[in-house]
Parts: C-alpha cells; structure tokens; sequence
C-alpha cells in the first residue's frame, strides 16, 4: 500500500515535471526517474516492504490459527467447566449421603453399644442372683440331709439336681401298700424336714406321688394316678395341718407310673418307683422379675 502511494507521487511529480520543464528535458527527468527507481535503496525498500507483505499474511493467517485454537480451547474448557461443575454437585450429593449414613449408622452402633451394655448388666444380676439360688441350695441340701441322717438309705434319699433338692420317700416309709394315709415313720421324717422348711422361707416346695406300674382299682382309686395324687395331697396336709407350712408354698401332684426311676422288670424297681418325691427350690420371684424387664 505505502509502495503504490510513492509510485503515484512519482508519477504526479514527472507528468507535473514535464509540463513544466516541456519536451527537451523530458528523457534527462525520466532518467533521473528512472534510476531513482533502480536505485539500491528503492529496491531494498521493495524487498523489505515484500517481507513485511509476507510477514503480515503469515502473522493473519497464524492469528487465524490461534483464534481458532482458541475458540477450540475456550469451547473444551466451557465443557471441562461443565462437567467439574455436575461432577461437583453430584460429589457433594454423594458425600452428604454418605455423611447422613454415617450419622444412621453412629447412632445405629450408639443404641446396640447401649443394648450390649444394658444386657451385659441383665446378666451380672442374673448370675448374681443364680449363684445366690445356688448357694441357697447347696445350703439347703446340706441341712436337709442332716436333718433326716436317721433314716435308712432304702426309706429315704436326698439329692442335689437342677438346682433344686429332691427329698425321695419311699413308700416303704410313708404308706401301706395301696393307702395314702402316712405311717407314723414317715410323719417323724416329714416332721424333721418341715423344721428345716419352716425355717427357709424362700423355698417353694413340690409334692409328686409316683408309683410302679401295677394296675390298682378299689373303692378309693380308680388307678395308680388316683392313688399318687391322694398321696402327694395327704402328705401337703399333713406338713400344713400339723406342722404348719405355709400353704402357698406347697403344691401337690400326681404322676401315677408314668415317671418311673428304674425298670418294673423287677421287684427291686417296683420298689424304687413307688415313692412321694418332695422338690425344694429357690423361689424364682426376684429372676423371673429381671427376665421380664426391659
């Protein structure tokens, strides 16, 4: 552009040159013209002016490039921008979820750390209390077994067995055969054994007549079923009429032949299998209150 406007001058000064000076100095102006134009310094002019025409198309050409680039790099960032942005908000949803599950699951532990707590509390007392039962009756079963330590081993027997103490009468010392009324041996046994009794409160106390498995029908009983629970019943009166258990404490029951201790093959265990048993437990009142409580 700056090249076109020298030339134009030029061409302004030589036509303007002629008219002045006319037609003899018309070659010599042109000449001088012309060689300014060949001049060395003219066409480094035009060399440099052609550079920088290069330079400035190359320079367009890489802006157009850059631009572009640009525009490029501008449209990825806006979908990066985008993407962080969704990412950033489904991540804060993720991680508020998984803070609320966390608080769920602290609370959750909170109550079984109580829950374990409070049933590791339950058991100290339920073991407190069953040592106490059981020592009760190993007491108990000492002081029984003192108590009747005159009767023979095949009248009466005493045992220690889930935690409880079984008192086994034979009916050899409490009744005649097929009678439920008590000898005077085995009032004077029962008598020792509601001594003890009346002493130990705490002590609920069972009364199971058994039998052997010979059949038994009079006008009393109809069956060796009948006959046990006249039994267990006679002896509850006794201990309450005459040697004044309390009588909530006692229950009477018949189990006929159906529980026998030993074979009914033989006369040995006939022998065995009739008899009252008398069941001393702890009373349960203050276990079965700590079962039930929440």
């Amino acid at each position: 552009m700056v090249n076109t406007n020298k030339r134009k001058l030029i061409y302004v000064f030589v036509i303007t040159s002629t008219l002045i000076y006319g037609c003899k100095t018309e070659n010599e102006f042109t000449k001088k013209v012309d060689k300014i134009l060949t001049s060395k310094r003219y066409k480094e002019a035009i060399i440099e002016r052609d550079l920088l025409c290069n330079h400035n198309s190359q320079l367009r050409a890489d802006t157009a490039s850059l631009g572009e680039q640009l525009r490029k790099v501008y449209g990825e960032f806006d979908q990066l921008d985008e993407k962080y942005k969704t990412l950033s908000t489904t991540s804060g949803m993720k991680l508020a979820q998984l803070n609320e599950d966390l608080k769920n699951k602290s609370k959750e532990l909170e109550k079984k750390e109580k829950l374990l707590q409070d049933r590791e509390q339950k058991l100290k007392e339920m073991q407190s209390i069953i040592a106490k039962q059981d020592s009760i009756v190993n007491s108990l079963n000492n002081i029984v077994k003192n108590a009747l330590l005159g009767f023979n081993a095949d009248e009466l027997s005493v045992e220690m067995k889930n935690g409880k103490v079984y008192v086994s009468m034979s009916d050899k010392l409490l009744f005649k055969s097929g009678s439920a009324d008590v000898e005077t041996k085995g009032k004077e046994a029962l008598k020792k054994l509601a001594e003890v009794l009346n002493k130990s409160v705490d002590v609920d106390i069972l009364i199971e007549g058994h039998t052997d498995n010979v059949p038994i029908k009079t006008t009393l009983y109809k069956d060796n079923w009948d006959l046990s629970a006249s039994r267990a019943t006679s002896v509850v009166r006794l201990l309450t009429d005459e040697y004044k258990l309390e009588p909530k404490r006692l229950t009477a029951s018949g189990k006929g032949e159906n529980f026998p201790v030993a074979s009914n093959q033989t006369t040995e265990g006939k022998a065995k299998n009739r008899r009252t048993e008398i069941i001393l437990s702890p009373k349960l009142d203050e276990l079965f209150k700590l079962i039930q409580r929440k």
